[in-house]
């Protein structure tokens, strides 16, 4: 059953350049963290809540108030029950996938040590950003040359 839908707020704009107002929304530490994990397939609070980087409760809980207010994600009663609700990307959300693996490319390519280490909540879920970005590069490289490889 769906909850009910809000209007989008928006958030007071510093200029109406398009990169600083996705900052607004996107620009923080953990907003596209919990994006990423929804590319994954984690939908719960506690998904999120669980996920390597520690966020707080009342952060994950501010973040996800920011994006349900700007209709980035939608939250839905929990189909089993178990918890208070799933979170699920909106359409706009979903418009965020090639801005995800873009940055997940660029930190693969030049920030050392950095790998994909998340798995998708549903292993028979649609190729994440992670899984295709590691096909891309398995085919640009050779087998035989060094650098960095996709962990996941």
């Amino acid at each position: 059953m769906k909850r009910a839908s809000r209007k989008a707020v928006h958030p007071p704009r510093r200029s109406p350049c398009p990169i600083s107002c996705s900052l607004d929304l996107l620009g923080d530490k953990w907003t596209l963290l919990i994006i990423r994990d929804l590319f994954l397939g984690r939908s719960r609070f506690r998904d999120f809540a669980s996920s390597p980087e520690s966020i707080a409760s009342n952060i994950l809980t501010d973040r996800l108030k920011r994006l349900l207010d700007a209709q980035v994600i939608r939250a839905d009663d929990a189909p089993d029950r178990q918890a208070a609700c799933a979170y699920t990307l909106t359409p706009k959300g979903l418009a965020l996938r090639p801005v995800l693996e873009a940055m997940l490319l660029w930190g693969t390519q030049h920030i050392p040590g950095s790998q994909a280490l998340l798995q998708p909540a549903n292993p028979t879920s649609p190729p994440t950003p992670t899984t295709r970005i590691r096909t891309q590069q398995k085919q640009r490289r050779p087998s035989s040359s060094p650098g960095r490889r996709l962990h996941s």
